[in-house]
């Protein structure tokens, strides 16, 4: 496993309590995974990054997502303390009558309370609350472990950010890249080239 850690080394100190994280997977392999940290539930200033890569990750597996993100989940997360919410990119239980999701499996591990932000319905996840942010026609779905999840609902409703995806969520993102993602958003590559362009109009 190899992790790196942005602006501050959160091993052995009391980090801000509140987490959100992601896992993407490189085309060369492994997983890596992402962590932001709050001092506010509505993640209105992230204080603290995480990346952590492992190398060898579980095959895919339908239903049974979890046992290919836990490692990296576990990475990332490893050394940090204090923790009292953490939003995960995915489903927390995937039926109504509790068939464990990835959220629910960290829960169960870590035992603090999870809210699940997924982007996409799931046929049996019939449950799940639709919560729709800012401007956006489509939903989120959301599911909690050690929460009511009409408390995580209005939670996620509530964080930072304008667009459909909560900010702390769309930075986690952007700290691990998908395979051809690029690095730049695309709104702010297009306001450097035109800022390009207007000081070298010849070019």
């Amino acid at each position: 496993m190899q992790a790196t850690e942005a602006e501050i080394d959160v091993k052995g100190s009391k980090a801000p309590p509140f987490a959100a994280v992601d896992v993407h997977y490189p085309a060369s392999g492994g997983a890596l995974a992402a962590l932001v940290l709050a001092g506010d539930r509505t993640f209105s200033q992230v204080l603290w990054q995480k990346t952590a890569f492992v190398p060898q990750v579980a095959p895919y597996v339908p239903g049974q997502f979890f046992q290919r993100e836990l490692p990296p989940l576990r990475a990332v997360l490893a050394g940090v303390t204090g923790i009292e919410l953490l939003v995960i990119d995915g489903y927390v239980d995937l039926t109504p009558d509790g068939k464990p999701g990835l959220g629910a499996c960290v829960h169960a591990e870590l035992g603090v309370p999870v809210a699940g932000v997924a982007k996409t319905f799931f046929a049996t996840a019939t449950h799940a609350i639709p919560v729709v942010r800012g401007n956006a026609t489509r939903p989120l779905y959301v599911t909690a472990a050690g929460m009511p999840a009409a408390e995580a609902a209005e939670l996620i409703r509530q964080m930072s950010g304008r667009f459909r995806i909560p900010d702390a969520l769309r930075e986690v993102d952007a700290l691990a890249p998908r395979p051809g993602k690029p690095l730049c958003p695309p709104n702010l590559l297009r306001g450097l080239q035109r800022r390009l362009h207007d000081r070298n109009p010849r070019g």
